[in-house]
């Protein structure tokens, strides 16, 4: 059992890593999804799919795109913010907020443990770090982005707002209610990422709820849409770079990023005969050794 007293003390936060290169940012992103799989093996519960598949970009939004300080995080001028409207896969983001400074590498042991900061959703009841608000409700989280998008606009603030969602997380109305009011409002500083994978717990996307034609729903909402690959980085930075060029943006912008779900480690990948059967499902004891095995170590250190 972690025991620990809330709220989360600011003297346990870390030094902030910056990283340059592409090759550095792939080594983060294998040495992520080291984290999850060890998290989610120690916790024997938690989301093991989405997690892996969202690596590269948490990767790259944390250690290369978003202006962000760790030990400065309560609202200084023009930082970005993220917001993680798909909660479950809260693993992957711990990791990248631990590994850039935000609190201890040793919190990652306790995921999901009763007293642990790190609950199997997001919360900010402790005050963790780096976390705006609660999340796991599917679609709700691109309804605060969108006030906090207009609150930095309201206070002169330049930072941007960042979202993101699931593909089946967009079958909830509400995630269309917050698309209509973002435009309405032009909020031209608001960015929202879609885990766009076609997989959900209880199948495909296409089955349970199919949401195509998508891009085209955000443009009819009155998004600009753009679309990448996910688990390639140089193409997740250069599409961000690509927009992010355009200053006078009146428009809030989705990212359709393509990715696999699993990513990584082969087995985990993909659709499995039983659909999605890594969506909720962690690895066991022989799955670690076996997935840490083929990701072999990297220069950052296991936690």
């Amino acid at each position: 059992m972690a025991k620990h007293l809330k709220p989360y003390p600011a003297e346990k936060k870390g030094k902030y890593l910056q990283l340059s290169t592409i090759d550095e940012l792939k080594d983060m992103a294998r040495q992520v999804r080291r984290d999850v799989i060890r998290m989610l093996a120690k916790a024997n519960s938690g989301h093991t799919g989405g997690s892996l598949g969202m690596a590269d970009i948490f990767t790259a939004l944390y250690f290369k795109i978003l202006k962000h300080h760790p030990h400065q995080f309560k609202g200084e001028a023009d930082q970005d913010m993220l917001f993680l409207s798909n909660g479950h896969i809260a693993p992957v983001w711990y990791s990248v907020l631990a590994r850039s400074g935000y609190f201890s590498l040793n919190e990652l042991n306790y995921l999901r443990e009763i007293n642990s900061y790190l609950q199997g959703h997001p919360t900010c009841e402790s005050g963790l770090p780096g976390i705006n608000i609660a999340s796991g409700s599917l679609g709700q989280g691109l309804s605060a982005a969108v006030g906090a998008a207009l609150g930095l606009r309201m206070d002169g603030k330049k930072g941007e707002v960042f979202c993101l969602m699931g593909d089946g997380e967009c079958q909830e109305g509400q995630i269309w209610e917050a698309a209509m009011s973002a435009a309405h409002y032009q909020l031209g500083n608001l960015i929202g990422i879609v885990d766009y994978n076609n997989q959900q717990i209880d199948g495909e996307v296409s089955e349970v709820m199919d949401i195509e034609p998508f891009a085209d729903k955000w443009r009819a909402f009155g998004w600009d849409v753009l679309s990448c690959d996910g688990n390639d980085i140089e193409h997740f930075i250069d599409t961000l770079e690509y927009l992010r060029k355009d200053t006078g943006r009146t428009k809030p912008v989705v990212v359709l990023a393509k990715t696999v779900m699993g990513k990584g480690v082969p087995f985990f990948e993909g659709t499995m005969p039983d659909k999605s059967n890594w969506h909720g499902k962690p690895p066991s004891k022989e799955d670690e050794a076996k997935a840490l095995e083929i990701l072999g170590v990297t220069i950052f250190g296991d936690f």
